[in-house]
């Protein structure tokens, strides 16, 4: 039975490309017009797995793709993901009622699932942010940059974009040397060694991650930065110092809508009264949503990418004057790619740091996540917030000066990005 109505969801949804499926029983059956799309067969290994799919079609595939109850053909992840998002996500009209009723659920319980006080919140992080280091030196930069690059140029290589990121964000603080800086959610320490080393401000950086921190102090004891950095082990509720500038980059996105204005009720009192402060969050250009089951279940437990509508509001009621708002389209998508491909050049030492549901795993997010910004109007977020407004000049023209030519050459080509996708898919 089960096996029958996902035949027949699978005929209504699949209107572009090609998807050929090999059931366990051994039948094959095509479904799409073979236009408009890419073509690509998987193999169902396992005749419980179509009850699993009509239930949720991506936790599903997700989770059979990974421990190899479904196979795809020539490891063509990228064909599979672009499938789905051309389909499956479109077609909400074709959806069947398990669906509709397990999408209704997610949204009546996703503030539940966003809900991350301070011990809850460092169990989330452990999850992502404590794995071994050595896998993340497999596909970051040298700075260990795990968030958007900037890409002015798409010759740059991931190190440029990640050091014209962050120029960019320090730019916006208007930095003056002597000034004490707040960085929430430090990572491993590379935002507040920047800004300290290049820029000479006193920097306090906090983490949740028991591996971000240990690295982060290292790396400012090695950099001779000890008296300028302090990295803590400390959720950012706990901190009690005004500050002149604060930074946050990537972590907002771990927040959750409930914690919203408490988030910015905090950065708030941080802040000094001439105080400027610098929020970089992936977001959804599209309403309020709910966050993918693959992604919460097996990537970032307690995530949620916010809409504008949802911040805004949250900064709008804790009265911080939001003095600029700036969305990158695209910059995450080209950084994911290059994330990727560093990957599976080391792919053998993913393998051998885990498993090979592991990398499967891995390959999967990191290919969903690329394609979510090329197709499904992902964005980046900046917000420069202060309690002042007169705190910033009143244009972005202290931004593009002669001496950062790194961001006044030609444009990241959006266009041809778009346009493009299909093709990378089918590499």
């Amino acid at each position: 039975m089960w096996e029958n109505l996902l035949k027949a969801y699978l005929a209504r949804a699949i209107r572009k490309g090609r998807l050929t499926v090999t059931f366990a029983d051994g039948t094959t059956e095509s479904y799409g017009t073979g236009v408009d799309g890419p073509e690509v067969a998987v193999k169902i290994n396992d005749p419980a797995l179509a009850r699993k799919m009509i239930s949720d079609i991506e936790l599903g595939f997700s989770e059979a793709y990974m421990d190899g109850r479904l196979e795809i053909e020539n490891e063509d992840i990228y064909s599979v993901v672009v499938l789905a998002m051309l389909n499956l996500r479109s077609e909400g009209a074709h959806r069947g009622t398990i669906h509709k009723l397990v999408a209704g659920s997610r949204k009546l319980l996703r503030r539940m699932a966003q809900f991350n006080p301070v011990g809850k919140a460092q169990e989330n992080v452990a999850h992502h942010y404590d794995l071994s280091g050595e896998l993340y030196d497999l596909f970051l930069d040298e700075d260990r940059q795990y968030s958007c690059g900037y890409w002015p140029r798409l010759d740059m290589t991931l190190e440029e974009a990640q050091e014209a990121k962050k120029q960019h964000i320090a730019g916006k603080l208007l930095l003056k040397p002597g000034m004490r800086v707040l960085d929430i959610g430090c990572g491993w320490g590379g935002m507040a060694l920047t800004l300290a080393k290049d820029y000479g401000v006193q920097v306090v950086g906090v983490t949740l991650s028991k591996e971000q921190h240990a690295i982060a102090v290292t790396r400012a004891r090695n950099a001779g930065l000890e008296g300028q950095v302090e990295f803590r082990l400390q959720d950012y509720r706990h901190v009690e110092e005004t500050f002149d500038r604060i930074v946050s980059v990537g972590m907002f996105e771990h927040v959750g809508v409930p914690h919203y204005r408490e988030y910015f009720r905090h950065v708030k009192k941080l802040l000094a009264p001439n105080g400027v402060a610098l929020i970089h969050t992936i977001g959804r250009s599209d309403p309020p949503g709910t966050t993918a089951a693959f992604i919460t279940k097996y990537i970032f437990p307690g995530g949620y990418v916010p809409a504008l509508s949802e911040a805004s509001a949250a900064i709008e009621k804790e009265r911080l004057v939001t003095t600029d708002v700036e969305v990158w389209r695209l910059h995450y998508a080209e950084t994911l790619k290059h994330w990727y491909d560093r990957f599976m050049e080391n792919v053998d030492k993913a393998e051998a740091l885990y498993d090979a549901q592991f990398v499967r795993m891995w390959r999967l997010y990191l290919i969903a996540c690329e394609m979510t910004f090329r197709m499904n109007d992902q964005v980046v977020f900046q917000f420069q917030l202060a309690r002042d407004q007169e705190a910033v000049p009143l244009t972005r023209d202290y931004l593009y000066t002669p001496d950062r030519p790194d961001v006044l050459k030609a444009p990241l080509e959006e266009t041809s990005q778009v346009a493009s996708a299909p093709v990378r898919a089918a590499e």
